[in-house]
Order: C-alpha cells, then structure tokens, then sequence
C-alpha cells in the first residue's frame, strides 16, 4: 500500500511540473521596447600616460670630473691606461705606466652636472696603490721562486678583489698575477702572486669571480732572438683564495677545430694546425721557423655570461679563439676581410683634408684590440674594437706603403690592372700609395703581382655571434661622422695637433669598447686611441643597430708636439714642445669601463676613460634626454 502512494506522489508531481512548462508557452508576446532613458554622467578622466620615446633613444654625455696623472712628466708614457672601477670604495682605478702604481681616484661626491671645462678640469684626485718589484711564486713542482717584475700591463676587479697582471723585468720572460684584498677606501692587502705565461697583457675575472683569465701575448723581442708562445693563463678562485698554480691552455696541443670532417690526427702537427688556419682567413706573419703558437698573441678576453666560454681577440693574425672551460681548448676562427669597394675611406695624409673613395681590390683586416660580450635573446654576442696592427719589429716587419710595392728601389713589383688604375686615379704617391698595408698578403699566386691589398684594421666595430660569425660592421661610419663634425681635424694623431695625419695608417684606430645598459637598452661605447672621439650605439638588438652619438673631449686649437717612442716624449732637445698638452684635452683613449647606474656614485650610469698620452682619465655620466 505504501508503494501505491508512493508511486501517485510521484505522478502528481511530474504532472505539476509538466503543467507549469506548457503554461510558460502559452504566455503572450512580448510588449514593445520602452524609450531609451538619459545619458549617464561621463566617468572620471584617468591619468595622462607616459609619453613614449622612439628608437633609438636620445643620450646626454657629459663629463662630471676628470683626473690627471701629473705634466709633463708623464706625458706620452701611459699614465692613465686600463680603468676599472671598485664598488666599495667608490673608486676608479687606473695603471699609471709612467710610475708603475695604480691611481685609486675617488669618486665619492662626484656630481651631477657636467664640469664647468671638460677639457682642462682636473677635479678628481688619487692615491697611490703600489705594488712590488719582485714576487715569489709557485713553479709546477710546488717549489718557491722569485721573479723580477717589469711593468703593470692590467688590472680587474671583482668584488673587493683586485687582480694586476705584471709582466716579467724582461717582456719575454713569464710574468706574474698578483691579487689583493681591498678595503672599504680602496687599499690593497697583498694575498699572492701567481706564475703566468710571457708578457701578460689583459687579465680578468669571471662573473662570479671563480676564474681568473689572463691573456698572456708572448711578443717576441725586436731581434726575434727570443719569441715566446702566446697562451691563455687560468686560475681558479676558490673561498677568495687563488689557487698557487695557474692552468695554462696552449696554442698547439690544446688548439680544436669544431669541423665534423676533420679528425684529431688532421691537426697534431704544426704544419697542418697552419694550412687549416691560413685556409680560414687566420694572417700569419713573422721570420721562417715561428711556430703557430709563437704567431698568434692573445690581446683581450671577454668572457660569456655563463663563464663556460671566454673569447680572446688574436689581433695580429685577425682572428678571435673561443675557449671552452670545461674541457680547457680554443679554436681559432679567422675574421675574414672587410671590402673596401663597397665602403669609402680616406687613405691618404698629403691632402690634409676628408676625402673619400672605395677602392675594388682593397681590403681590410679586422685585428681587433679590445673586445667585450653581451646577450641578446639568451645568446651570447661579441662586440670588437677593430684597431689594426702589425708586425713591425727590427729582425722583422711585414709593414709596407703601397708605393714601396711599385718602387724599383723597395720590392720592385707590380699591382693588378684594376689596382694600378685606382692607384694612378687617386694621386699616385701622394693617393693610395700612401696606404700601409701588408706583405704577407695581396700576391697569392707568388707571381709578382699584387692582385689585392690588405690594410690594417677596418676602421669600424664589429658585431660577431657566439660561432664568430658577423652581424654587423660599422662600415665607414666613423670617418663620415667624425669628418662631418671635426672637419680636417678628423684622423689626427693623439702626439700633435696637426689635422688629418693618420688616413694613411688606421685611421683613428678604434681602440677601447664597452657595452652597458640604460634605461632598459643595450649600448656599446668605442673609443679612437689616435683621434679621440667616442661613438655610442644602440646595440640592444644587434641584427638592428643604431648610432647615437658622438663627442670627442679635445682641443685641435693647441699648438704642441710629444714622440711617445722617445724616452722623454717631450724632449725639447729632439724638438718636442709640451707646453700646450694640459690645455689639448683628453688624448689616446685606451680603455673604457662602463658604471651602471645601480652602482654609480652619482647614480647615473658612468663611463671611465683611460687617455694614456695625456695622462687623464675622464668620468663622463650617461643619462637619457627626456
């Protein structure tokens, strides 16, 4: 019974259920749509947004306090040559050669407006770091030995540690790096000395400060009597002590080349490590006998962001090594040549004046100085000062005028149709037979004529990819810009105010470059040891590059001579006048270290120039014009 009323409940309510849904469709039409009702009130205006600024950027570039390393005693002597800066001090440091100390320059209350005569300001002062004479070190059986110490050539610094690489009483003879703790007003307490190999030019620390890299050149001396093997010194820093030993990657058994279809026994001989290189764009030059080793001389290291990788400019040979830190290799990979018939230059001196022309057959080697590393997109980029250099030594030189070429009483030997042309289209001797260019290459066939020309360095900088392929140049940038603002004062040597005196050499030779960011962008700054302008470009991108600016912290109005090849560069006796070189502005730039603004003393981002002729280094702030 239960059951029968369960099932009726049941049925009386779907039956109500079904009810309702079919009164729903038998409602009526919907009544028409009533008349709009009055506008709402407007709401609050937001705030204005930030007016954007378009690519790329507009940058100030000012100087906020300049030091000098003394007068005439020091003029043309690399007085102000590698800079660094120190966090906790607040302080610039900088290799003064013509003492052999460095100058620790506070920066403490530097301002932020520019100095009332960038030129002649001498606001900043130092005090001296000095190192000493001799040291004693570790040799590979773990026995002391002292050794003579010649000149500072370099110095880093990572938190408060300070690393100066020291070549030896003898260039030829191996050299030593000597750390140091530095305190809170930036003095050093000495640690150790550590044995690098011969004449250590450029040293480093890793990012996380665990590795020490040194760029050890081995240039032979001026007779070839003694020619020492480049090599790349690596210490490792382990609880802030360095190891007592350095690992040495050599440039023949440690040499590699990534090519799937050569084997290991393709490169164990000299010989062969040769041909491949020469066969890749790698310049050799020197006496019959010197080794690969011996050839190539490692000037500049940047490392990868990583610190796996490192790479180091081969200025000479025109090539950049990629070092591989894990297993301790380097593979050396040519730069190629830059054509000079798809760009102008100027490459002559006698007419004193900017005039450009491209030449078909001429080329330019890379060879760059100092080189730096960035990322873009999670890639590491490598951006190169491309200065040019030669071998150019007593027992030995590779250094040659286009028309010594030509000239029966020099090599007595021809150019090509297509370059004699140009050559007797630009002026002859007074033209093109200026440029200086090298003998090692031009004549591949060896039948005594000169098919094409190579000159030192590309008058421009680079931009290379992790595998050392190119994606960007400069181009003729340097020398249209600087003609257009400095008129015939553009390509003057850094020794004498004497207008355009160095097109038939390198030009103004781009020499320092570091990269930095402000504000969010990437940017490089290049400095010309000879002439003394500073480019800035946008390379946050570097498929899409821009120039920015250009200034140049020089006086050509001076009248003054100095020959920095002379023991008193201001001999008055050999005709050297110095007395106008306080008043000449900032000459040879040679480094450059960039400040971001997180650690400025100012708090704007700062560039530090080292001027080794003039002795100075320049503090310039870098901020971005609203």
């Amino acid at each position: 019974m239960k059951e029968q009323l369960k099932k009726l409940k049941v049925g009386l309510v779907t039956l109500a259920v079904v009810t309702a849904l079919s009164g729903c469709t038998l409602d009526g039409d919907d009544g028409k749509d009533g008349a709009t009702g009055p506008q709402g009130a407007d709401g609050i205006n937001g705030a204005d947004g930030a007016d954007g600024q378009s690519l790329p950027r507009e940058l100030a570039i000012e100087v906020v306090g300049r030091f000098a390393a003394g007068g005439v005693e020091v003029y043309g002597k690399s007085a102000a040559e590698i800079v660094q800066f120190h966090e906790t001090s607040q302080s610039a440091f900088a290799i003064n050669a013509a003492m052999n100390q460095i100058e620790v320059i506070s920066l403490v209350n530097l301002p932020t407006v520019a100095v009332g005569n960038p030129i002649t300001d001498t606001s900043l002062t130092s005090t001296a770091f000095t190192f000493p004479s001799s040291v004693t070190v570790k040799d590979a059986n773990d026995l002391d030995q002292t050794i003579a110490l010649g000149a500072a050539n370099s110095v880093a610094i990572n938190a408060d540690m300070l690393a100066l690489a020291v070549e030896g009483e003898s260039k030829t003879d191996e050299g030593a790096v000597l750390f140091y703790t530095l305190d809170a007003m930036g003095q050093g307490t000495f640690v150790k000395a550590v044995l690098v190999g011969a004449l250590p030019d450029m040293v480093t620390f890793s990012e996380d400060g665990s590795l020490v890299l040194v760029a050890n050149e081995g240039e032979p001396d001026t007779d070839y009597n003694v020619d020492p093997e480049g090599s790349i010194s690596v210490i490792a820093v382990t609880d802030g002590v360095p190891a007592d030993l350095a690992e040495n990657i050599n440039l023949s058994s440690d040499m590699v080349f990534s090519n799937d279809t050569l084997d290991e026994e393709d490169y164990d001989t000299d010989e062969e490590r040769r041909a491949l290189l020469e066969a890749m764009g790698v310049k050799f030059a020197g006496p019959d006998g010197t080794t690969v080793a011996q050839d190539l001389e490692p000037e500049y290291i940047a490392m990868s962001v990583d610190g796996k990788k490192a790479y180091v400019s081969l200025q000479e040979a025109n090539a950049i090594g990629i070092i591989d830190l894990d297993d301790m290799s380097i593979e050396v990979k040519g730069l190629g040549f830059k054509d000079w018939g798809k760009f102008e230059l100027d490459f002559s001196n006698e007419d004193e004046v900017p005039s450009f022309s491209s030449v078909a057959g001429l080329y330019g080697m890379y060879q760059p100085d100092t080189i730096a590393t960035y990322q873009w997109n999670g890639a590491t980029f490598i951006l190169s000062a491309n200065e040019g250099d030669s071998r150019d030594w007593d027992a030995f030189s590779e250094e040659v005028r286009v028309e010594d070429i030509v000239d029966p009483d020099e090599l007595n030997m021809l150019l090509s149709d297509e370059l004699q042309a140009a050559y007797d289209a630009s002026g002859a001797d007074d033209g093109l037979g200026r440029l200086k260019v090298t003998t090692e290459l031009g004549d591949a066939d060896e039948d005594g004529v000169y098919e094409a020309l190579y000159a030192y360095g590309s008058r421009s900088f680079s931009i290379w990819d992790q595998s050392i392929n190119q994606v960007f140049d400069s181009g003729d940038d340097f020398e249209k810009i600087s003609s257009a603002i400095l008129g015939n004062d553009f390509n003057s040597a850094h020794t004498e105010n004497k207008g355009d005196n160095r097109s038939d050499d390198k030009g103004g030779e781009p020499e320092a470059i570091a990269v930095g960011e402000v504000n969010g962008r990437t940017y490089a700054f290049i400095g010309l040891e000879r002439s003394g302008d500073l480019f800035t470009y946008d390379v946050t991108n570097p498929f899409n590059v821009a120039f920015v600016a250009h200034n140049n912290n020089r006086d050509f109005t001076t009248d003054f001579e100095l020959d920095d090849d002379l023991d008193n560069p201001c001999d008055e006796n050999e005709g050297m006048d110095c007395s106008e070189v306080a008043d000449s502005g900032d000459l040879g730039p040679e480094s450059i270290k960039f400040v971001p603004a997180e650690q400025s003393p100012n708090g704007n981002a700062l560039l530090i120039i080292g001027n080794e002729v003039s002795g100075t280094v320049t503090i310039y702030q870098v901020t971005e014009i609203q």
